[in-house]
């Protein structure tokens, strides 16, 4: 009789995981069909800039900008409350935004939500955004003493930043190696940090620049290799808060 209940009960637990894997599923599907995918942006175009030319097509409830290795421009991905308004979008498709026409194309992913608590809370954190990137990627055994230029005219590196090359050397890249890479092409670093663990090879960094225009520049940063990775550079949606400090041991 009590290996009957346990029987019932585990079956009844992994048929209510399947409905929950459906029901999840399809709500995934649903907010990809409310989505659409926008490449060749601009640098100098913000989220907020990007999020005003859909307006029209109806309410936006998220846009992601993020950087792309291959190019110097950029693609994002713009969520609706409904379908209509991603169908409509789609005719903005050659529209002109900053330098270049952007194209407007159905989404095959979902934007992955953000923790809420993360957001920022007021103006000034949204301020302390528009000055942060998210960077991930970041090679774990990487050491930017031994930064060099693969062409060998280190003067370029600002100019030429998609072909700086970053040695590997076997020790775990530091936040010091990281604020010193931004800041020899970006700009001073006001706030950083550097984020992993044992489960990825691979570490994230948020990092605060003292001026707006040093974290635009910091976009053209994606896809200089640290390591054997290229990095991948986006604008933050959250903003780095400084550590409350620890309570002393006593």
């Amino acid at each position: 009789m009590c290996c009957f209940v346990l029987l019932q009960r585990k079956n009844y637990n992994q048929g209510k995981h399947r409905i929950n894997s459906r029901t999840s599923m399809a709500q995934r599907e649903d907010v990809i069909q409310r989505t659409v995918y926008v490449s060749d942006i601009d640098l100098q175009v913000t989220e907020e800039q990007l999020a005003a030319l859909f307006v029209s097509c109806g309410q936006v409830v998220d846009c992601r900008i993020c950087g792309d290795p291959s190019s110097v421009l950029r693609f994002a991905f713009i969520e609706f409350t409904d379908e209509e308004g991603a169908r409509t979008a789609l005719n903005l498709s050659g529209t002109m935004l900053g330098f270049y026409p952007v194209k407007v194309l159905p989404s095959k992913t979902a934007i992955a939500p953000v923790n809420p608590t993360f957001l920022p809370r007021n103006e000034d954190e949204r301020e302390m955004c528009s000055r942060t990137i998210y960077c991930t990627n970041i090679d774990k055994k990487v050491h930017t003493s031994l930064m060099k230029e693969v062409s060998g005219i280190t003067t370029t590196i600002k100019q030429s930043v998609s072909h700086v090359l970053f040695l590997y050397v076997g020790v775990q890249v530091t936040q010091a190696d990281v604020k010193s890479f931004f800041e020899s092409i970006c700009g001073e670093v006001y706030r950083l940090r550097l984020l992993g663990d044992y489960n990825h090879s691979t570490r994230i960094a948020f990092v605060e620049f003292v001026l707006a225009e040093s974290a635009i520049a910091a976009l053209n940063c994606s896809g200089v290799v640290l390591g054997s990775l290229p990095i991948r550079v986006s604008p933050s949606k959250t903003p780095v808060r400084p550590r409350a400090p620890r309570s002393p041991l006593y």
